[in-house]
């Protein structure tokens, strides 16, 4: 197809689909948004968001212009030059990757994949994923043959939600195709929504970079989380030494830790590489230490609030603990992985009465690992409601949140995130955890 009426499909319509979708829209593309999720639709159509950090205006103006359309009709296929898969890829209740979501996908839209159509793949997964486990799937839906017939290739997503200085279109888009052309083909689809597109050589060279991109932070949080509980039995602030370290120009980049790993990448990610590596005979010690270092933070983090009734001669069990924050990171309304659910789970089963406040969550949405907390509603932020807790742990850092009141209501504050910095504040009335 020409530049001018190209027409791209763009599957799973998430935090990862539908900011691609606005992009390519806005770059000239035509875009037909496909999700299961029927309620998406209807929103997306009517021009409204379902994702705090994207306005309405931003989809409504591309509705309204014709460049964006949504649809539950995989049929719609047959009319594209390109399908883009951002679908979800979790782990299993083994810990191990889950990739039906991208098969199930691959099952949907191959017997409708037309003679040089390309399919890319922006899902995380392990090296293999793309030539292997999703090409057998379209090849034996389609009866056309990858590379031949049709073009495949893997671009892993870079999305950062909550951060304003995080463009789309200016972030770089590493691609690598099964062959030559397909490379190319995707180059040339990228270019025109990305200013940067970086190629190499194959797709699994692809799908390695994005899990070294995470699994990059992954053990560098496991570090500072180690170094802090290591300087924190040392009586050494850890935050404080990590501002001094970052003034260093060279040699040094800063990591921060927190209650515990969330989000979609950085929990997840780590395990689908040493789960593939296993099959190599490879063992990857590193990344399953860092692994069980960042896991064992939530534990680590209930101590603390033990502790800290304890100084008020408060036990666990029967004391009403508020969660401050559910979301995954500052200032975002995407729970997935929170380590704040386990933050709930653990204090619940210690006896404590747990609620929760978080200005971008009001209600908690149904999730396949805590549906047992479906439909709870996040507190009131009043100076009463506030002040009936025994203690407030700080699990997310949200902008919106006023910790000046929260140090004039909240009696006792445990706080993971260095949030209640350069807040005025009572002798002990403060834990760091």
């Amino acid at each position: 197809m020409s530049q001018e009426t190209e027409q791209i499909a763009v599957v799973g319509l998430g935090y990862v689909g539908l900011p691609l979708s606005l992009q390519f829209a806005r770059s000239g593309v035509k875009v037909i948004g496909l999700d299961i999720d029927q309620t998406k639709i209807e929103r997306l159509l009517a021009g409204r968001s379902y994702i705090k950090h994207i306005a309405d205006p931003a989809i409504a103006e591309q509705v309204g212009n014709g460049r964006f359309t949504a649809s539950t009709d995989f049929s719609r296929v047959r009319s594209v030059s390109a399908v883009i898969i951002c679908v979800p890829t979790p782990l299993n209740k083994n810990r191990e990757p889950d990739i039906s979501y991208i098969l199930q996908t691959g099952e949907a839209i191959a017997p409708h994949l037309t003679r040089g159509v390309l399919v890319v793949l922006e899902s995380t997964t392990y090296p293999g994923t793309t030539d292997e486990d999703l090409r057998r799937v379209l090849e034996k839906g389609s009866g056309l043959k990858a590379g031949v017939d049709f073009h495949l290739a893997f671009s892993p997503e870079r999305e950062d939600p909550g951060n304003p200085k995080s463009v789309v279109a200016q972030i770089p888009k590493v691609i690598g195709g099964l062959t030559p052309a397909c490379l190319e083909r995707a180059r040339s689809l990228y270019a025109r929504a990305i200013q940067t597109v970086v190629p190499v050589s194959s797709c699994r060279a692809a799908e390695a970079t994005k899990l070294l991109e995470n699994i990059f932070r992954s053990v560098n949080i496991a570090l500072v989380n180690e170094l802090k509980m290591v300087y924190s039995a040392m009586g050494i602030d850890v935050w404080e030494v990590i501002n001094a370290a970052k003034t260093k120009p060279f040699g040094y980049m800063p990591f921060y830790p927190g209650p515990g790993l969330g989000g979609h990448c950085i929990p997840i990610d780590p395990f689908y590489l040493t789960w593939k590596a296993r099959e190599y005979g490879q063992h990857t010690r590193f990344i399953e230490l860092a692994g069980e270092i960042n896991t064992a933070m939530p534990e680590y983090v209930i101590n603390r609030v033990a502790e800290a009734l304890n100084s008020i001669r408060k036990p666990v069990n029967g004391s009403r603990v508020l969660i401050l924050g559910l979301a995954y990171k500052p200032d975002v309304d995407d729970d997935r992985e929170s380590p704040s659910y386990l933050l709930l789970d653990l204090l619940k089963r210690r006896g404590a009465e747990v609620a929760y406040y978080d200005p971008h969550v009001p209600v908690i949405r149904p999730t396949r690992e805590h549906p047992h907390w479906a439909g709870t509603k996040s507190v009131e932020w009043t100076q009463p409601v506030i002040g009936s807790f025994d203690v407030v742990l700080i699990a997310t850092n949200h902008q919106a949140v006023d910790y000046r009141q929260l140090a004039d209501w909240a009696s006792c504050i445990v706080d993971t995130r260095n949030a209640m910095a350069g807040v005025p504040t009572k002798p002990g009335q403060v834990w760091k955890a």
